[in-house]
């Protein structure tokens, strides 16, 4: 058992107050008011070094009925269900007794409420548990006090507190108004890990019913009496704003009740607020058919700003940056370039992504009511707190004016971190001078931006006479950030290595995509290790193995990022699972292993030539993400990110002419089937005690590198550049 601190510096992380109705209600911080446990965090965001405000509740009603606010935004990640089961737990109440509400925005610290980067359960871990833990600490003082005991002498079980050496017993919602003038306490117990009921088993989604059902849950199923709709049209090339349009005729159309420019221009821009246009023709109507007719009848005068890219400009943009671009992060140990003279095999090869769209299976949407004094906006957003601030910069009104409510979202990965659909919306709104919902078409959404960046990316190996890695280097360069992260694997595991991560322009907006850099440098790198090895003539888990074992026992140069033996682990794990190395008739496997958002994923596919198409049969999955909160949610987030790597490798391109997005719409930018998923994905966790790391992410890059070695296995073709489709296979 663990003691954990309910105060951190001046301020408490707990405050106790009567719940209206009766009861109690407990409110606290829900990020790391105590020990962290992401120090790194990762992908940029940093810590805060002190948390003062209280953005977190739980109610334990007078009926013994617990509400505990979610407050985080759920993007299908069913984090509306696991933060609250680790409260559940720590507070030790019956489930079937616990309610599930979103917590509004509760401006504290920067992005404290946020979805992103796989941090919604590494961040509040330790903040969950100690809430929990106190609210129960303190119903048991209560009743101690109640029955005159000491508080040794007294126990709690689902949701029920009983005497230890009496008969006595009395339920949370009959003590609750009690405790609510127990002094709170200065340190609590946690449970062992191994005392765990809630924790580790699956509980279904707290929104599952209403989702099958269809209740509203969406942003856009929002609906607010009086509102108007608006769409919006951007400029039809990046490097192009708009003049002026044909103002009189589009609102003059049938239930067009107005149209005009807007202009969502911030003086500095935060973080997400990043967008290629910022001024936009907006039409403001009573349905979206209207709106879609009338955009159609437009005839905008648009005027060049700057260069108009293409797709044969950013290539050679990229090949230039290999050679001289800036080097934004790099590492080296030893001395590779003598290293490669000494080598009797040398392996170089050169692997690229292109730029890729998010497509949310909502379409992007926002509502917003603008008044003379304040703002109040509602929708699907990842990033609440940073829509807070761009909306008081934009309105120029006072942050307390501002309220930003969270709907369950449709589809997020990265696309809704950025706040300017939210901003577009209240822009409008104050326009008007009433409450109005912006509504993007698919094809806007897939020509705005915020795309996924393009890389290219060279790796080059070299093996003495004994087929032992001697030497080896990457140079990755992407528009706008290159895809390499200098202090990851094999950093560490080769005596002579070199990393240089390189940064080239562009006017095209890009933004996180599902695991940033990784989705791109997993495939690529985990693609090169298998083609090593078997130059090395070595089996391709056991050469990763060797490495990793160097790392071990003999690590090269600085810290690296990783923990060598659990990334070993996942590959022993996944060897041990799939049976590797057992042949069996026609079916063709790969292999990759990667580390991303402090989680270790291996993965082995199973793939048959059917009707003469190779055909992804079975993925294999060893995850080591330390305590697995809600293993059947686990498991779901590793397999769509298994599904969402292949179909992107393997399907999805965004091409450019003349500043103009070639792929507008599913009619040319391809997505993956249901008959092109694999027909079966089995997970396997890593059992131990470590706090819970990311698992939104981790699964989807080496997922791309699998596909690519069991691609090579069935086809014989190595597979460079994605989308895989274009190079000649495709997967049936």
């Amino acid at each position: 058992m663990t003691q954990i601190k309910t105060q951190y510096n001046r301020r408490s992380f707990i405050k106790v107050s009567a719940a209206a109705g009766g009861g109690m209600l407990i409110g606290f911080s829900w990020l790391n008011g105590c020990k962290p446990n992401a120090p790194e965090l990762a992908e940029g965001v940093a810590i805060p070094k002190e948390w003062f405000e209280i953005n977190g509740y739980i109610k334990i009603g007078d009926t013994g009925m617990v509400t505990i606010y979610s407050p985080n935004p759920e993007i299908g990640q069913n984090i509306r269900t696991s933060m609250p089961m680790i409260v559940a737990e720590e507070l030790d109440v019956p489930w079937e007794n616990v309610i599930v509400e979103q917590a509004p925005l509760n401006t504290g610290w920067y992005q404290n409420q946020f979805a992103g980067g796989s941090l919604s359960i590494r961040l509040s871990w330790n903040a969950l548990r100690m809430a929990g833990a106190t609210g129960r600490r303190m119903l048991l003082e209560a009743a101690a006090k109640e029955w005159g005991l000491k508080v040794s002498d007294v126990t709690a079980s689902e949701g029920i507190i009983k005497e230890t050496n009496g008969e006595r017993t009395i339920s949370y919602g009959e003590i609750a108004s009690k405790a609510v003038d127990i002094e709170i306490p200065k340190e609590v117990d946690l449970k062992d890990v191994n005392d765990f009921k809630l924790i580790g088993t699956s509980i279904k989604n707290v929104d599952g019913k209403k989702i099958i059902t269809g209740e509203p849950l969406f942003g856009l199923d929002f609906h607010r009496e009086g509102m108007k709709l608006a769409m919006i049209q951007h400029p039809p090339a990046f490097g192009m704003t708009v003049k002026d349009f044909n103002v009189e005729d589009i609102k003059n159309m049938p239930g067009v009740t107005d149209a005009f420019i807007i202009d969502t221009t911030i003086e500095e821009p935060g973080m997400f607020d990043e967008q290629s246009f910022k001024q936009l023709i907006a039409i403001v109507g009573e349905s979206t058919w209207q709106l879609m007719q009338a955009k159609k009848a437009l005839k905008a005068n648009w005027e060049t700003t700057g260069e108009l890219e293409s797709s044969d400009t950013h290539l050679k943009r990229l090949e230039k940056a290999l050679v001289s671009g800036e080097v934004k992060e790099s590492r080296k140990d030893g001395n590779p370039e003598a290293a490669f003279k000494k080598a009797t095999k040398i392996i170089e090869r050169t692997y690229s992504a292109p730029f890729i769209a998010h497509n949310t299976l909502e379409p992007m949407n926002f509502f917003a009511n603008v008044t003379e004094d304040a703002a109040e906006l509602i929708g699907p957003t990842q990033t609440p707190e940073a829509l807070e601030g761009s909306v008081a910069k934009l309105l120029n009104l006072p942050l307390e004016n501002i309220t930003v409510n969270m709907t369950r979202m449709g589809g997020g990965f990265g696309r809704r971190l950025y706040v300017h659909f939210g901003l577009e919306a209240a822009a409008i709104s104050k326009k008007i001078g009433g409450p109005v919902k912006l509504i993007y078409s698919r094809e806007d959404d897939m020509t705005q931006g915020t795309y996924r960046p393009t890389y290219r990316s060279v790796y080059k190996a070299g093996l003495d006479e004994n087929n032992k890695l001697i030497a080896f280097t990457v140079k990755g360069a992407g528009l706008p950030d290159g895809p390499v992260w200098p202090n990851r694997f094999p950093a560490g595991a080769v005596e002579n290595y070199s990393a240089e991560q390189i940064i080239a322009k562009t006017n095209v907006t890009t933004g996180a995509w599902r695991a940033p850099m990784s989705n791109f440098t997993a495939g690529a790198e985990q693609a090169f290790l298998d083609e090593v090895a078997e130059a090395a003539g070595k089996d391709p888990i056991d050469f990763r193995l060797e490495l990793f074992e160097r790392a071990i026992k003999d690590p090269v140069g600085e810290e690296h990022e990783y923990d060598a033996e659990r990334y070993a682990g996942v590959l022993k794990l996944v060897k041990e699972k799939a049976n590797w190395g057992e042949t069996k008739p026609e079916i063709y496997r790969g292999v990759a292993a990667y580390f991303c958002h402090s989680t270790y994923v291996a993965e082995v596919f199973d793939m048959v030539m059917k009707n003469g198409k190779p055909t992804v049969q079975k993925v294999w999955c060893a995850v080591d993400c330390g305590i697995v909160v809600n293993r059947d949610a686990a498991k779901n987030m590793i397999q769509g990110g298994v599904i969402d790597g292949i179909g992107h490798s393997m399907y999805s391109q965004l091409t450019f002419e003349n500043g103009v997005p070639q792929q507008m719409n599913f009619d040319k930018y391809q997505l993956i089937r249901h008959s092109q998923a694999p027909k079966e994905i089995e997970v396997f966790f890593v059992e131990n005690q470590i706090d819970p790391t990311g698992l939104g992410e981790p699964g989807l890059p080496p997922a791309i590198g699998a596909l690519a070695n069991a691609l090579y296995k069935v086809t014989g073709q190595r597979h460079y550049h994605q989308p895989f489709m274009t190079e000649k296979q495709v997967v049936g």
